[in-house]
């Protein structure tokens, strides 16, 4: 019997005490790598695996490999689908008790892990392990490839799959992969529409957690995440990640078709489907499709009027964030991204890439009725409109319509002499 198991079973005798075993705070087994200290030696076996990358257990249907045997277990759960854990509040099911835990905090908002240093509470350990390290900037986690270094060891462990390709976590409904069972949990939400996190100050419905936090802060302007080259700051940790990419020129995500690299791993999701044709996220109000769920939330800001992106400075407001953030640039003269073939500066990286194909001659979009090549996208839709005769532009004072919003624009100051 391992003396963990052993440990537990006298707690339950009438006259167990502690020192009647072991002394419940002695830590006597220590770790030679690191000097971790652990009750039991089954524990210190268990933490030496971190080190020598031991993973005694492998999965018999696909040979993935665990450091814990109750991982492999939990892991196994993936393939056979059983879901043991319900949540008594929604009968919600989980294929562990950890996850079902994790997600009771959600109903009952209890939050009993504090930061030591400014006293912010989470709903999980993880959660403040991650955000101790913001005050320390520790990050113990490094890529032996790339070098890129992470506060937590899950955030390595996914980002690791970046350079095998593995990714485990399969959609049962089409079939796309990904590298986290996270991202898998927010795609299955596109398939069942299910937007279980509301915004309690304007209703607004998300998929995940993460989206309702990063929405919250447009209501209180809170940007906590900031870049330590320019000092910018961000509404959420991965805005900052794909910003801080534009210092350091790291673009790890690259197409398997055509080799373009990108900052962030939605980039090359969006990229790819120029490939694929691909547009899963549709309007329901008039059956548009996009390529991104945030194209299509910009989108769908067109029929209910939201800008809900003010400028400070001259109060006019956006449908997006990026729209806002470009216009602000008006006020500054802040043109950071500058052409390596001309030294000339531009206040988007949009507009830098159109100017890029003046240099380069590229027209990557073509007409599939026609043939006909174009530089940018408006331009290539603009142009379809001319085969199908759809003009979705409608001018508010008069009624006349158009194939593009840069001819209705012009239009319009027809009105406003």
């Amino acid at each position: 019997m391992h003396h963990s198991s052993l440990y537990r079973h006298v707690k339950y005798h009438p006259d167990h005490r502690p020192r009647d075993y072991q002394n419940h705070r002695e830590k006597p087994y220590k770790c030679k790598e690191c000097g971790k200290v652990f009750r039991f030696p089954s524990f210190l076996q268990i933490h030496e695996r971190t080190h020598t990358g031991d993973k005694p257990y492998e999965c018999k249907k696909c040979s993935k490999a665990f450091t814990y045997s109750s991982s492999l277990q939990i892991h196994e759960r993936g393939h056979t689908g059983e879901k043991p854990y319900e949540c008594k509040e929604c009968s919600k099911t989980f294929s562990c008790n950890s996850s079902l835990q994790k997600h009771e905090r959600i109903h009952t908002g209890k939050k009993p892990f504090e930061c030591k240093i400014c006293g912010k509470a989470f709903r999980f350990p993880s959660n403040v392990q991650a955000h101790e390290r913001t005050h320390t900037g520790e990050k113990p986690y490094e890529c032996k490839i790339c070098g890129k270094a992470f506060s937590l060891p899950q955030s390595f462990k996914i980002h690791q799959r970046i350079h095998t390709g593995e990714k485990p976590y399969e959609c049962k409904e089409c079939n796309k992969t990904f590298r986290c069972n996270s991202s898998l949990q927010k795609h299955e939400r596109i398939h069942t529409r299910e937007k279980p996190y509301e915004c309690k100050k304007c209703s607004k419905a998300f998929i995940s957690l993460s989206l309702l936090q990063e929405h919250k802060r447009i209501h209180t302007g809170e940007k906590p995440y900031e870049c330590k080259t320019c000092s910018k700051a961000f509404t959420s940790s991965s805005s900052l990640q794909i910003h801080e990419r534009i210092h350091t020129g790291e673009k790890s995500y690259e197409c398997k078709e055509c080799s373009k690299a990108f900052g962030s791993n939605s980039s090359l999701q969006k990229h790819e489907r120029t490939h694929t044709g691909e547009k899963p996220h549709e309007c329901k109000k008039c059956s548009k499709a996009f390529t991104s769920s945030s194209s299509l939330r910009v989108h769908e800001r067109t029929h209910t009027g939201e800008k809900p992106y003010e400028c400070k400075k001259c109060s006019k407001a956006f449908t997006c964030s990026s729209s806002l953030r470009v216009h602000e640039r008006i006020h500054t003269g802040e043109k950071p991204y500058e052409c390596k073939g001309c030294g000339k500066a531009f206040s988007s990286s949009g507009s830098l890439q159109k100017h890029g194909r003046t240099h380069t001659g590229e027209k990557p979009y073509e007409c599939k009725l026609c043939g006909k090549a174009f530089r940018f996208p408006s331009n290539i839709q603009a142009h379809e409109r001319t085969h199908t005769g759809e003009k979705p532009y409608e001018c508010k004072e008069c009624g006349k319509a158009f194939t593009s919003s840069s001819s209705l624009q012009k239009h319009e100051r027809i009105h406003n002499r």
